[in-house]
């Protein structure tokens, strides 16, 4: 039997979240999503049955896509990895976190612009500012992650009215874990 803990940016995402799950929130971006992750990984005594379910909003980067996603790969599109590896070093920029189809683009940049919109589209579907640095804190724990995303927003300037948005996505985060969990 697997122990879960749920991982959000903000607490609006995880407004939802049945009672008796542990939450924790990391606050936006990637720094803060991976120092959060893996404080708390250091913490437990013991990692064995131990999933990470990271909920949280996503902008679509095309307009089709709606609603709830479960990531199978997550990109870090914010890094200049082609200079990273010549430089001789792996920059993991790819992560494999579940068997899923959906590709999430992880970044620092919250997406507005259609050019950037645009260019991000041709490797992704979603777009978000944690779930990269979820999925890769965690690996250095062996802890496995499970990216659920609703999309909130079509990355362009609707994205700015995102507080206003946040409340549907979290009750349909909520509804999957009351569900799945």
């Amino acid at each position: 039997m697997s122990r879960v803990l749920v991982v959000a940016a903000t607490k609006a995402e995880a407004a939802y979240v049945p009672d008796g799950l542990p939450v924790l929130i990391t606050g936006i971006g990637k720094t803060a999503a991976a120092t959060a992750v893996a404080r708390t990984l250091a913490s437990y005594d013991d990692l064995a049955g131990l999933e990470i379910v990271n909920i949280g909003t996503a902008g679509a980067l095309h307009d089709h896509h709606e609603g709830l996603h479960e990531p199978g790969v997550v990109l870090n599109h914010d890094i200049n990895a082609d200079a990273i590896r010549a430089l001789g070093y792996d920059p993991e920029e790819r992560l494999v976190c579940g068997p899923g189809d959906v590709v999430l683009a992880t970044g620092d940049v919250f997406v507005t612009d259609p050019v950037v919109r645009a260019r991000l589209a041709k490797q992704a579907d979603l777009v978000d500012m944690e779930g990269y640095a979820v999925v890769y804190a965690a690996r250095q724990f062996g802890v496995p992650v499970r990216l659920v995303k609703h999309v909130s927003d079509n990355a362009d300037e609707s994205a700015l009215d995102w507080p206003a948005m946040v409340d549907r996505s979290a009750r349909a985060l909520g509804g999957w874990l009351s569900a799945t969990v």
